[in-house]
């Protein structure tokens, strides 16, 4: 089995030197400069992250705090030596571990092949996906926003479902009534305009941001 790694770093030439390295080592690295392009990864599951905690705009601690919930794969923090508070933090907030710089590349694959090795993985890998700081867990059927879960009922999660995996798409009414609703149910397709509203709300509420645009005379896709 060939384990996937997410190096989150804004040093580009620590990242590229990590990915080379594990690269050799047979493991398959992911690269992000940044929190919102590690959120992006998510979507490939990865097995172990390695979390730089002093990146620009959202930092490792609060990216790790938003992910903690749906992502339960080992994260190794890379941190400076003297910063004993943020090792400690990261530590309360769901890190399994931590790594200071400079480090050694050997060090490093032995804390991963260490931390892989006492991971008691689910057969059942979760499928997540993000849009704009969103978390979706499509097998557990969450949404995070910024660590916070967004309720939805069962069917605005389907709705939800449909249109994210499907972004830019237009659905209309009847298409979305027949495909979370079934073919043989019986009721009116004015029902899913009643259902987005609601979800419109609930995202807007939490985020202050609109996901689900409406095409007028056509219907409703999931903003890119």
């Amino acid at each position: 089995m060939q384990y996937k790694i997410l190096i989150a770093d804004d040093e580009p030439m620590l990242t590229e030197l990590l990915a080379d390295y594990l690269t050799d080592a047979g493991y398959l690295p992911y690269t992000a400069s940044d929190s919102l392009q590690a959120m992006e990864k998510l979507a490939v599951s990865p097995d172990l992250i390695l979390l730089d905690i002093n990146m620009p705009g959202m930092n490792g601690l609060e990216l790790c705090r938003t992910i903690r919930e749906e992502v339960t794969c080992p994260i190794l923090f890379l941190t400076a030596r003297d910063a004993e508070q943020d090792r400690i933090n990261g530590l309360l907030i769901g890190g399994d571990d931590y790594i200071t710089k400079p480090f050694s590349l050997p060090e490093v694959a032995a804390r991963i092949s260490a931390h892989l090795r006492r991971e008691a993985r689910s057969h059942d890998s979760s499928r997540l996906m993000t849009s704009r700081g969103l978390l979706v867990n499509l097998s557990r059927r969450t949404v995070y926003y910024k660590g916070d879960e967004i309720a939805f009922s069962k069917r605005e999660f389907d709705i939800l479902e449909l249109l994210l995996t499907h972004a830019g798409q237009v659905f209309d009414r009847e298409r979305i009534y027949e495909t979370v609703w079934g073919l043989d149910a019986s009721g009116d397709s004015g029902v899913v305009k009643e259902h987005i509203r609601k979800i419109r709300q609930k995202l807007q509420t939490s985020t202050g941001q609109d996901y689900i645009e409406t095409v007028w005379g056509v219907g409703y896709r999931w903003k890119q």
